[in-house]
C-alpha cells in the first residue's frame, strides 16, 4: 500500500544532510512551509544551499534559518526587502553567498530541471552583470543568454490538501513555486493542512501528481478564535 504520510515535520526532514541543496516554496510568506523550516532548524543541517524567491522576511521561516547560520549560499530573485535585515547583515559580513537570478529565469531554470531540459536561451539578463561569463547567442536578430537548470536534493513546499499517494491541491497564490520545485528535487517534502481520503480530491484540481512527492506531513491550521466563556462551541 502506498502511503507517503509521515507523523511529524521532524521525521519528514530528518535525512537532510549538511551541504544539501534545498528548494523552499513561497512568495514571501505566501505558501512558505514554515513548520518544515522550523523542523530543519531543529534538525541542525548546515552549509545548505537554499533556492527561494527571496531571502527571508523578519526573523521567521527562511529568515530564521539564515539567522541560525545554516545557509552557505542562497539563490533567489529578491534578496533585499524592507524586512530582510537578517540576510543583509549576513551578506555584508561576508557570511553568505548570493546568486541573483531574475524571477522569470529562476522559475524557468527550476522548471527546466523538472522537465529534463539541459539548458535554454533567454533574453533576460543579456548585457548586464548577470550575463558575465555566460554563453550568448544572437537568434533571429535578438541576443540571448544561455542558462542552466537548477536542481535540488530536497524541496520543502506547502499545499492545502493531499491524499496518502501525495497528490496535491494548493490554495490560491500559495501555489506559486510549489509545483515546479516538486518536479525539480530528488526528494519533495510537503506540509499540508489536511490529508484526505483517496478519491476525495477532484482529479481536475490536482496540480502536483503524487509521482513528484516523497513525503507528506499534515499540519492543521491553528484555530483562529478561542471560544469565550458562555459562547457556543
Amino acid at each position: 500500500m502506498i502511503d507517503k504520510t509521515v507523523g511529524t515535520a521532524a521525521a519528514a526532514v530528518a535525512d537532510i544532510g549538511d551541504g544539501a541543496t534545498v528548494m523552499i516554496g513561497g512568495f514571501g510568506t505566501a505558501g512558505m512551509p514554515s513548520e518544515l523550516i522550523d523542523a530543519l532548524i531543529d534538525q541542525g543541517a548546515r552549509g545548505l544551499t537554499i533556492v527561494n524567491n527571496n531571502a527571508g522576511n523578519g526573523e521567521v521561516g527562511l529568515a530564521a534559518l539564515l539567522k541560525a547560520k545554516r545557509v552557505r549560499k542562497i539563490i533567489c530573485s529578491f534578496p533585499r526587502q524592507t524586512d530582510s535585515y537578517v540576510f543583509d547583515a549576513l551578506y555584508h559580513a561576508g557570511e553568505i553567498e548570493l546568486e541573483l537570478v531574475p524571477q522569470g529565469n529562476l522559475a524557468e531554470r527550476i522548471r527546466a530541471a523538472g522537465s529534463g531540459i539541459g539548458a535554454f536561451f533567454t533574453p533576460t539578463g543579456y548585457g548586464t552583470l548577470l550575463a558575465e561569463g555566460k554563453e550568448t547567442r544572437e537568434i533571429n536578430g535578438r541576443n540571448y543568454v544561455l542558462e542552466y537548470p537548477i536542481e535540488a536534493d530536497f524541496a520543502l513546499i506547502k499545499a492545502q490538501h493531499a491524499d496518502r499517494w501525495g497528490n496535491l491541491v494548493y490554495r490560491k497564490t500559495a501555489r506559486n513555486f510549489g509545483p515546479i520545485m516538486a518536479a525539480a528535487a530528488k526528494c519533495t517534502i510537503v506540509q499540508v493542512r489536511e490529508v484526505v481520503n483517496l478519491g476525495d480530491l477532484d482529479p481536475e484540481a490536482v496540480v502536483t501528481p503524487g509521482i513528484y512527492v516523497r513525503r507528506v506531513v499534515e499540519i492543521p491550521m491553528a484555530a483562529k478564535f478561542v471560544a469565550q466563556p458562555g459562547a457556543a462551541a
